[in-house]
């Protein structure tokens, strides 16, 4: 009869490799920055979202502001005809006058519909811009004396420090960007060098329970290994000027996306600075047209000038009211638009981005 016996074996196998020329380290510091690159990419989408937003609500007010000020001009146009037809009736005027009214009062008319289509679609895209159905905002966005524009603050600083535009989520991923590629360059560097290895295994074998817990029969090993990239030392060479061109490409891309920044910043401060001149003038210019337009009605009714000076007044009401309605949209997009150059909302309590350091430091 063949004896049985029970066997017990337990075995661990182990290796270890010591981080001597920071491979490890840099692939981890890569690993870091793409995540980070990746959350500022999100954050850069969040604020161009939230600068849509804000831009279509001002382009809606815009189009209300101007069909206000179209549907109030053609009440008084209206006005301008009924009196100029009473005049005709009563043979003071010809039908050339009241045709010359009938026209400048249908020629406003006519604008409204256009202005209410831009106002719909505005509408209609906010709608969309934060996730409801078109038109689900019109009884929300048509209540009356809604129709103003956001105000300003009362002071704008125009003067931004530079270090504002690293707030923003571009610079800030292409950054990241860098930082990786330049990890990534100290690995390809670290990757030449010999590597440093321990292994060891240890493995336990009994016959029975008892000698197990005895100490039995043990085997134990242990070996040290050490390896040099011989032969692949052209490889590895080719694989760290691949990367460092790699990190050439993107240390570009940063200086890009900073001048850029730049850009943007001065285009809207431009923009911020020259919109209220324009507005300023165009304040002045309404009230001007207003008196002229009251003026020239009133000579007109008392028979002391032509029916045109009326009509050429008018017109011109009309006119510089709805530029100052555009100059006033224009003057918050500016604003907006400056926001968004600086990287949408931000504190200076924020933490920066770490700084990059060369890849060839081990």
């Amino acid at each position: 009869m063949v004896p049985t016996r029970t066997l017990y074996d337990a075995g661990f196998d182990a290796s270890w490799e010591p981080d001597v020329f920071g491979g490890a380290r840099r692939a981890l510091e890569a690993a870091e920055a793409d995540l980070d690159a990746s959350v500022a990419d999100m954050r850069a989408t969040r604020v161009s979202l939230v600068a849509e937003v804000a831009l279509n609500y001002v382009e809606l007010r815009a189009y209300q502001a101007r069909l206000a000020i179209a549907r109030d001009n053609l009440g008084s146009q209206s006005e301008t005809l009924q009196i100029t037809d009473w005049r005709a009736q009563a043979g003071l005027v010809g039908s050339l006058e009241v045709e010359q009214a009938r026209s400048n009062r249908d020629t406003t008319r006519a604008a409204i519909p256009t202005l209410d289509s831009g106002r719909a679609a505005a509408e209609h895209r906010l709608a969309t811009l934060t996730g409801r159905t078109p038109g689900s905002l019109h009884e929300q966005l048509s209540k009356a004396g809604t129709e103003t524009l956001p105000t300003l603050p009362p002071d704008i600083a125009l003067r931004i420090p530079a270090e504002t535009l690293r707030q923003r989520p571009d610079v800030q991923a292409a950054e990241r960007r860098l930082a990786a590629e330049t990890a990534r360059l100290g690995q390809a560097e670290a990757a030449r060098y010999p590597s440093f290895s321990l292994s060891g295994s240890i493995g336990l074998q009994a016959l029975g329970l008892s000698t197990f817990s005895g100490g039995g029969q043990i085997a134990r090993s242990l070996a040290g290994a050490v390896a040099g990239p011989v032969f692949d030392a052209g490889r590895l060479r080719a694989q760290v000027e691949i990367q460092d061109a790699l990190r050439a490409q993107k240390r570009a891309a940063y200086d890009k996306a900073v001048l850029t920044a730049l850009e943007d910043v001065q285009n809207a401060l431009v923009a911020l600075s020259g919109g209220g001149e324009r507005q300023q003038a165009l304040i002045s210019a309404v009230g001007a047209a207003r008196n002229a337009a009251l003026l020239a009605r009133h000579r007109y009714n008392a028979g002391l000038i032509d029916f045109q000076t009326v009509l050429t007044t008018e017109r011109t009401l009309l006119a510089v009211e709805d530029s100052l309605a555009s100059a006033d949209a224009e003057r918050v997009t500016a604003l907006i638009q400056l926001y968004k150059a600086l990287g949408g909302g931000w504190s200076p309590s924020e933490g920066m981005p770490s700084q990059i350091t060369d890849g060839r430091d081990s």
